[in-house]
This record gives C-alpha cells, structure tokens and sequence, in this order.
C-alpha cells in the first residue's frame, strides 16, 4: 500500500477523486523558489528573502490559510504558519526551512541558476537542494491540509527562516530572540539535511539506507589577523605581516586533528558494516566509507573536528607590505569539542597572529530513538519497505541552534529517494546543484504523511 493510499484510508474524506495532492504540485513549487534570487553572501548585500517568503505567503493564502511575515531588516523577511494538530494537548513540533541561497556564478554552470531548468530528470538549481526541495515539500504539505481539512497529528508550527546561510542572525536566532512565543509548546523540530538514502553493496545485492540526522556539528567562523610592520616592498622585512599569517595558516592546515567517534557517527559505522559486510578498524575506515557514495563527504567531516580557510585578505599596493593580514577560518567542531578546539587554534595561530571568533554557534546531538524517530522511519518505510534507517551526524549546520535555545530537539529529515549513482553531497553549495523530480515527488509523499502520523 502505498502512503497516498495509507492516507486516504484513515482519512476518507479528505481528497476527492483528481484532487492535487503534495506529490502533484512539489516540483512546481520547487521551481518557483528557485526562480527567485534570494541570494545571501553573508555581508548584507544580496536581494533578501522577502520576494521567496511573498510567494509563501501567497500559496498559504490560495488555500485560504493566513501567515504571518516577519522582517528582521528591510527584506530579511521570515514566514510562519501554525496549524492545529488533531491531538492539541499532545506537544508541539517545529517544522522549518530556510529560503536563502547562497550565490552562485552563472558562467561555471551548465545551466542558469536561476531558470529552474528540467534536465535529465532533475529540476537544476541553486537551492535544489540547500534547501528550496525542502521547502517545496513542507509548502505542498501544508497546503494538503487546508485543501483536504484535515489535521496533523500534532500542533504544528511551519517557518521559513532568513539568513541560514550567515548563521541564523537575521533569521532563527532573531526569531527566537524577539518572537519566542511561536514556539511555545513545542518540543521537537526537523528539517533539513536527513532523511536521503544512499545505496550500499551487500553481499546478496544493493539495498538503500536512509540517514536521519540526529547529530550536527558546532560552528566558529573565526578570523586570524596578523600584524607586522609596514614597508616598502624592496626592504628586507622580517615583521611581514602576510608571512606572519601565511605561517598560521600553514600550522593550522597540517595540524592533524584527533578522531573521536561520538554515537550518532559509530551507530552508523556499525550499521553500514552489518549491511555491507564489511569490517572495520578505527584506524581504517576508507572500505566502509567508500560504500557511502554521495554522502562520504558529510561522514568525513564528522569522524573529527575540521579548520579550513576560506578566505584571504591582505595589502594594497604591489610595492607596500602592509601591516596587517587577514584570513577567514570555519572551523567546525563535535558535541564537547569547542573549548579545545579554540585553545588548539590559538595556539597554532602564534603570537603574532590574533584570533577573532566572527559568528559561533552550538553542537548538537539528539537519542536515535523515541516516538518522533519512530515516525520518521516508519513513514520511509511505506514508501520504500525493504530499506535500512541509520543515524547520521551532518558536518554542516542548521536552523536547529537557535531551537535549542528554547529546549527544543532538532532532527534533520528531508526524505530523498535517491539515484545510487548521484554524487549528493557535493550538491550543497555545489556547481550544477541538482535534484531528480521523483525524489522530490518521494519526499513530498513521506512528509505528508510523517506529518499526519507522529
């Protein structure tokens, strides 16, 4: 039985014969958002949200639902929508995405960005996946309900956050901050960046397992300036500001940063290994790994704290050495791990070289178990009944901090059905991000269907 079947059997009424279901109209909306340029760079200078939290605002309305928009700043616009839950004094769950983007050059692309182009049976993209997909599925969800007038199975609070891309300032966090009372009753969130399968090799064949995300890591953006003595560029220099950094940058770049496998990350190993068959060590993991597939990059980055430079900037003359140089650094760090990680930077950084910490943000882990994780994997189930359920910890970060905050627990399940040979990791902030329509048609079926179920 099918989930649109499942659904209609505990609901008769609820859709007529030829009625859209979310399947039916996913990739439309989908496409819609990615139409829409909500670029963020981070440093205030893109479009904003609020044409992308329009368009939501106005399908909430075609199905005669009204939302609320709130600005953070001219054009940092979030939306939220609550719908009452068929058990009202059962607590409250979260479901949210967020509408930016981060930016993308036309000219390394094969496609538009923007244009929301079907090729090859994938809707193309920036946000196909990072997160409009997700959005697409919890806008059709939620237009399900008003259409078919029926209810989730609990309180349910929708919002489409600002600002994901810049760590949540204008977005979560500000929400959080100054409209708190959304939440009120709300003890658990999902969204993005869980739930997707990737195919494993067993010995009797291949069979999908889906990673729920129960696990992401924290966030320091940090900056390393280095300060030196000016001077022409023909005098010897032994200050030089951009050696002096260069050297920082060299030290935190070699440094081997220690493994440590917290739960969500040696549940998954294990599960892996059972499926495939395939042993492992601590001390060597490249078999089990390379069964991963697309997702080998996300589970790299969990097995250990990570420091990567992202961006430089120093001197204004070919002829002047400047006194000062700057680096940007995102260092990303396990449930435990931050006070060592900034202490092991600061040290690598030297005395010459300042640490500032730009933007930082929790880790955070939650139990591969209990009711909500109970409907995740049964829902993924009716849909796709011989697939394996696994725990994940995601290397990135989500809207799922500034939640926390309030004592609410976060999940990451937006349900893909993927191709065994799609490299999906790199998607996320990728060239050519893409996502195939049937996935987006799967995971609209299995949310609507969480959603009317947990």
């Amino acid at each position: 039985m099918t989930t649109a079947e499942r659904a209609d059997l505990a609901s008769p009424d609820d859709r007529s014969a030829g009625a859209v279901a979310p399947e039916d109209e996913v990739v439309r909306l989908c496409a819609d958002l990615i139409r829409i340029d909500s670029t963020n760079p981070g440093d205030g200078t893109g479009p904003g949200e609020r044409a992308a939290a329009e368009y939501v605002m106005a399908q909430l309305a075609e199905v005669g639902l009204e939302g609320e928009l709130l600005e953070s700043a001219p054009g940092r616009a979030n939306v939220v929508v609550r719908l009452e839950g068929a058990d009202p004094a059962r607590p409250g769950l979260a479901v949210h995405g967020h509408l930016d983007v981060v930016p993308a050059n036309a000219a390394d692309w094969q496609v538009d960005p923007f244009a929301a182009e079907e090729r090859d049976g994938c809707l193309w993209g920036r946000g196909a996946v990072d997160m409009k997909d997700m959005d697409a599925m919890i806008l059709a969800s939620i237009r399900d309900f008003a259409r078919t007038g029926t209810k989730p199975a609990r309180t349910t609070t929708f919002v489409f956050f600002a600002d994901e891309e810049a760590g949540g300032t204008m977005g979560s966090h500000w929400l959080v901050d100054h409209h708190p009372q959304w939440f009120e009753g709300v003890t658990e969130a999902v969204s993005e960046v869980g739930g997707y399968s990737v195919t494993l090799p067993t010995p009797e064949g291949e069979r999908r397992a889906y990673l729920l995300q129960t696990a992401e890591k924290g966030i320091a953006w940090l900056r390393l300036r280095a300060h030196g003595r000016a001077g022409h560029g023909s005098v010897p220099n032994d200050e030089n500001a951009i050696v002096r950094l260069a050297g920082a940058i060299g030290r935190i770049a070699a440094h081997e940063w220690p493994r440590e496998y917290i739960a969500s990350v040696r549940q998954l190993l294990e599960g892996v290994s059972e499926i495939t068959g395939i042993r492992y060590a601590a001390d060597d993991l490249e078999p089990l790994l390379a069964t991963l597939g697309g997702a080998q990059g996300f589970v790299r980055g969990t097995l250990r704290d990570t420091a990567n430079v992202t961006m430089l900037e120093s001197g204004y003359k070919h002829n002047v050495i400047p006194q000062t140089a700057s680096a940007a650094v995102d260092c990303r760090f396990l449930p435990g791990h931050e006070r060592d990680l900034m202490d092991t930077i600061r040290a690598l950084a030297g005395e010459h070289v300042e640490v500032e910490v730009v933007h930082r943000d929790v880790a955070l882990e939650a139990p591969f178990d209990g009711d909500l994780v109970e409907s995740m994997k049964q829902s993924l189930l009716r849909e796709d009944p011989g697939a394996a359920i696994l725990p994940y910890c995601l290397s990135g970060g989500t809207d799922n901090k500034a939640l926390g905050r309030l004592g609410i627990t976060g999940y990451g399940f937006a349900p893909l059905r993927l191709p065994a040979d799609l490299d999906f990791a790199p998607m996320f902030h990728g060239i050519d991000e893409r996502v195939p329509t049937s996935s987006l048609r799967f995971g609209a079926r299995v949310l609507s269907d969480f959603l009317r179920t947990c």
